[in-house]
């Protein structure tokens, strides 16, 4: 029963959220408040939800200063200079801003690290995307692939979890997986200049022809400008190194990253905007942003804690292993790459890595299939699980960008269920995973 209270509760969220019935913010806290009432459980929700947030309150805090150092930073101006050179480079193509979005999120995370890439790529390429009268969407969506595709890196989090898990070498997971990561590389600077190619559609029909020539013309020579009252030009060498400063500290994990950014956001507002009228104005201008990503953190902490703390998780991970037929038992690779893509949505990483996957490689074993191939057929669904509402970096991406957390799902899911089909082909066809068991 446990079972299907689990699933009744999933697709009852996320048909409300993507028919937009409700927001994905009172979604988060109603629906699994509902049903865990139903369920017989609402004695103890109160503890499961007060738990679910304790356990995400860092993030939200980090999230929340993050945002607003950001905001810092583009209302005094470190990104204009680097904006005006894209514009005058890309002279207005939108097919070379998205691609340029897609190289550049692909090379930032390098680092492993979800919210490092959200927030350099967004803060590099949203006042671009702003001049040209590109779509946010497009640059969150670009985004995210990226970093989907690299996530499969062995510092990025999946990898490691499951190399752990199955107790086996890393290497033996992420070294034949590099030459599919390269396919998935190329999946995404195709999307890239597919959807740039849209957006140069849709911006010469929305445009006459005589405004595109004039906008064309001021791009091949442009004098960026956007909010100049809250520049600070003179501050802009003081403000770069103190981003630098504060990434390396990030990359290097010197402080914790909510301390980090608390500092780093104290600072460059101290150093922008040193009246106390002038940071009430700063606060005043972000906090609507701000507010919106961490009230959803703290709601998919509810969320979790409910899923969690009711064993819901346990009861969805159990049914789907004893519903594999023996049938499917050689094809368990194939399988399981298809699992990852829903599971890795619906419950968190470290539910399907620990509890899910370590079962289908059991099984797996009995056919021949070797744990280092399971793990690596385990991996194909992360483009879709940075979709998830369970994700804390998705908030962060969607917050910078100014997009609607339902929007950016419905505008990306296609491409990102696309991705991991991609990843699975490529990891069958490079015969990495395979396609059936070796007895």
């Amino acid at each position: 029963m446990l079972t299907w209270w689990a699933y009744g509760m999933v697709i009852a969220f996320m048909a409300l959220i993507m028919t937009k019935r409700l927001s994905p913010l009172t979604a988060l806290i109603l629906v699994p408040t509902a049903v865990g009432i139903l369920a017989g459980f609402g004695p103890g929700l109160g503890e499961m939800m007060l738990q679910g947030v304790i356990k995400l309150a860092p993030t939200g805090v980090m999230l929340m200063f993050a945002i607003l150092y950001f905001a810092v930073m583009i209302d005094a101006g470190l990104f204009a200079p680097i904006v005006s050179r894209l514009v005058a480079l890309v002279h207005g193509d939108p097919v070379k801003v998205v691609v340029g979005t897609a190289v550049l999120a692909l090379l930032v995370s390098l680092d492993g690290d979800g919210s490092t890439t959200y927030m350099i790529t967004t803060a590099a390429m949203l006042p671009l995307y702003r001049a040209l009268g590109l779509r946010p969407l497009v640059l969150a969506s670009v985004t995210m692939l990226a970093s989907g595709v690299m996530n499969i890196l062995p510092w990025g989090g999946p990898t490691a979890r499951a190399a752990s898990a199955l107790a086996i070498d890393v290497s033996d997971v992420f070294v034949p997986m590099v030459p599919v990561m390269g396919v998935g590389i190329l999946w995404v600077l195709f999307v890239a200049h597919r959807l740039g190619r849209a957006e140069r559609k849709r911006l010469s029909v929305q445009r006459a022809d005589e405004e595109q020539a004039t906008l064309r013309e001021e791009l091949a020579n442009p004098a960026y400008e956007d909010d100049t009252q809250h520049r600070r030009p003179d501050r802009l060498l003081v403000n770069a190194v103190l981003t630098v400063v504060l990434l390396a500290a990030l990359i290097l994990a010197l402080l914790p990253l909510p301390v980090l950014f608390m500092l780093g956001f104290a600072v460059a507002a101290l150093i922008n905007y040193p009246s106390i009228e002038q940071q009430k104005a700063l606060l005043a201008r972000h906090a609507g942003n701000a507010l919106a990503v961490v009230g959803l953190i703290f709601a998919a902490g509810v969320f979790t804690g409910i899923l969690s703390g009711t064993k819901m998780v346990d009861a969805m991970a159990n049914s789907v292993v004893s519903l594999v037929p023996p049938a499917l038992g050689p094809y368990l690779a194939i399988v399981t790459g298809v699992l990852s893509v829903p599971f890795t949505f619906f419950i968190s990483n470290d539910a399907f890595y620990f509890g899910v996957l370590p079962v289908l490689a059991k099984a797996g074993q009995a056919y021949g299939i070797t744990a280092a191939e399971m793990a690596r057929a385990s991996l194909v669904g992360q483009p879709v699980h940075l979709l998830s509402p369970l994700v804390p970096s998705t908030f962060l991406l969607v917050g910078l960008a100014g997009v609607d957390f339902d929007d950016h799902q419905r505008f990306t899911l296609k491409w990102a269920l696309l991705s991991a089909c991609v990843l699975l082909l490529a990891g069958l066809l490079l015969v990495v995973i395979p396609l059936v068991g070796h007895r």
